[in-house]
């Protein structure tokens, strides 16, 4: 076996996991008003316990609904109504063989930030939360009542068929507060300046969740390895966290930073921009210091790594939760030996973006995720077609891998040298390269399938007709749009496209036209590249795309490389030597070698709508229809495909 350590089974507490890839808590907001399960989250969890993790567990499960609940739509541990979603659930996974786990949770001074939510919320001393409520300090009769919904709550779990619970200590909720030295500054035996008072309320749930479910059932903590920022604790204070609980626990999970200081955000997420596992070092280092079973995570995908890490000793277990998002076959994939098929995951953070924003979860590369039952179950074609896919893009080559794999005959047809679309642009953008392993890996599919790939062939409604296809989809995509400025077409001006290809032809100094995400991206690896970049932007705010998580990251590496944006800014002119501009009513000159204009794009609608009569079928998708994102282009080129020959 080439991944040896990775796939060698573990006992904890008795219970044997099948290897050391555990899914890590992800919280759906699949759940009714009152806290109960909708019924499609089975099928979320259920798909990665199928893909072969040996474990899959379930986010933010609140142990205590009235003084805990973070947001309406958790699932309450203390609610009768929720055991029979629960059930259903546990057995969705462990009918894979896989443990299910439960996240036990609790918001301290994070909870009841929703309307209708009590009054009055708990924290370790009073103080004012960073959202400017008042928090009360946790009297003695709430610390023992949250001491025995921990206990009640693992034992629910227990009895609804979960296999393990993980104990969140850390991120900044409940316990992770009382943990915090400078914040916990209680006078009493729960907090202070001793490790042993502020540990205590973990330990006491500990202790209590034990004598609840019995020796035979497995105890993970979830911990904040170190907080790094300025003024927050250090890897010191994780190791003596951990030494605090080890005794009362079977599995320490070291993840790191809180929730309450935005920055930390993509360090506790790892954003794109930084390494591959590049939070691992934490759980390393705690590993040096206990006897208790460790798990890493953050930022991990490629089964290389993940077998080093084993069997170097840095951990026990690695814990992923977006790379089984992008991939839930990623564990069988590896342990049968075909890596070049895992659909690593991009870190674009599309997932956590839509589960704030719309309650649940998708991904930009897998449109199977939100769909798994769909998936899983949608009817073979009834009759099978020729299909043409005008257009190598992103959602091309997605409708033609679908379209093939559902037994349609598929020819792909690209007016350029090479599939990928414009996305080809940011491929040697060093933060970019899971892009590039995703363009590789469709290409790859592709190949496999036999779709005959017609390259510098362009689809035009005179030759249209000549394919004799049953069904066509235009995939065209977009192109950038070029503002009719003054100046526009001077020779010191590109698109952001031919500055991602050609960074050599941008000077010294550089003004970008745009704070979309494609601006703001490009304004970091061109800094990165040794470039002095300022943006200009018409509107009050940049534009995150709807990636607001994401966009906490692109932010870090704008205040690092410090990059200035002049917001509420109109370009009126371009020079030889820069451009001017009008802000609150008054001229701004911004010198600058290049200026790049990266304004949007233009929708290839026209030339779209003119193939409608290439065959009996006709469809529109991607940036061709309107200007989005990969994973809409993704998601429709899925459904699209999908949906032919269906009747």
């Amino acid at each position: 076996m080439k991944y040896e350590h990775l796939f060698k089974p573990i006992k904890l507490a008795g219970v044997v996991f099948k290897n050391r890839i555990f899914a890590s808590p992800t919280g759906l907001r699949y759940t009714f008003v009152n806290g109960t399960l909708m019924p499609t989250a089975p099928q979320y969890y259920g798909r990665k316990a199928m893909g072969g993790a040996a474990s899959v567990a379930v986010g933010e499960c609140i142990v205590d609904s009235l003084y805990g609940k973070t947001t309406e739509y958790k699932i309450e541990m203390d609610n009768p109504a929720s055991v029979h979603g629960l059930s259903l659930l546990t057995d969705s996974v462990s009918r894979y063989g896989a443990i299910c786990v439960a996240e036990l949770s609790h918001g301290g001074a994070g909870a009841n930030r929703y309307p209708g939510a009590p009054d009055v919320i708990y924290g370790p001393v009073d103080y004012t939360y960073f959202d400017g409520r008042q928090v009360k300090e946790m009297p003695e009769e709430i610390i023992e009542r949250t001491i025995q919904k921990y206990a009640d709550a693992a034992l629910m779990a227990k009895k609804c068929g979960f296999g393990m619970v993980n104990v969140h200590a850390g991120h900044g909720w409940m316990m992770h507060q009382f943990l915090n030295p400078k914040l916990n500054t209680r006078k009493d035996k729960w907090g202070g300046a001793p490790i042993e008072n502020r540990a205590r309320i973990t330990v006491e749930c500990l202790k209590a969740i034990r004598k609840a479910v019995g020796p035979k059932f497995p105890i993970e903590v979830r911990i904040s390895g170190s907080e790094c920022y300025d003024g927050g604790y250090d890897i010191e204070e994780g190791i003596a966290f951990a030494k605090q609980i080890e005794e009362y626990c079977d599995l320490i999970h070291v993840s790191v930073g809180s929730h309450e200081v935005e920055s930390l955000f993509p360090i506790t997420h790892p954003s794109l921009f930084l390494d591959e596992g590049c939070n691992v070092k934490y759980a390393a280092e705690v590993k040096k210091h206990v006897k208790t079973p460790i798990a890493a995570i953050g930022a991990l995908c490629d089964p290389e790594l993940l077998e080093e890490i084993i069997a170097s000793g840095k951990a026990d277990v690695v814990e992923m939760a977006r790379a089984l998002i992008a991939d839930p076959d990623l564990p069988i994939k590896a342990q049968t030996g075909r890596e070049d098929e895992i659909n690593k995951c991009m870190r674009c953070l599309t997932c956590f973006s839509d589960l704030v924003r719309n309650g649940h979860f998708s991904c930009a590369c897998n449109p199977e995720i939100g769909r798994e039952e769909e998936a899983l179950y949608f009817p073979k074609p009834a009759h099978l077609k020729k299909v043409l896919v005008v257009g190598g893009g992103i959602g091309g080559m997605e409708a033609a891998i679908t379209a093939a794999q559902r037994g349609h005959t598929v020819t792909l047809c690209e007016k350029s040298s090479e599939l990928g679309g414009t996305l080809n642009c940011e491929r040697n953008v060093p933060f970019k390269f899971r892009l590039d392993d995703y363009i590789e890996r469709q290409k790859r599919t592709i190949e496999k399938l036999g779709i005959d790939v017609r390259l510098n062939t362009e689809v035009t409604p005179e030759n249209a007709a000549s394919f004799g296809a049953d069904a066509v989809i235009a995939a065209l995509g977009a192109v950038p749009v070029k503002p009719p400025i003054p100046g526009i077409d001077g020779a010191n001006v590109i698109s952001a496209e031919n500055a991602y290809t050609e960074p050599d032809r941008v000077g010294k100094n550089a003004v970008i036209l745009g704070a979309g995400l494609v601006g703001v991206e490009l304004a970091v690896y061109l800094a990165m590249l040794g470039r002095n970049v300022k943006i200009v932007e018409m509107m009050d705010a940049i534009n995150d795309g709807g990636n607001f998580q994401h966009m906490k990251g692109v932010k870090v590496q704008l205040e690092k490389y410090k990059i200035e944006i002049s917001l509420s800014t109109r370009a009126a002119e371009i020079t030889a030597d820069g451009v001017k501009c009008v802000k609150d009513g008054a001229e701004v000159f911004f010198p600058a070698d290049t200026v790049i204009y990266a304004v949007g794009q233009r929708a290839l609608q026209d030339e779209a709508m003119a193939l409608y009569s290439a065959a009996p079928e006709f469809y529109q998708l991607g940036d061709c229809t309107a200007p989005s994102n990969i994973k809409n282009a993704v998601a429709t080129a899925y459904v699209t495909a999908r949906n032919i020959g269906r009747i």
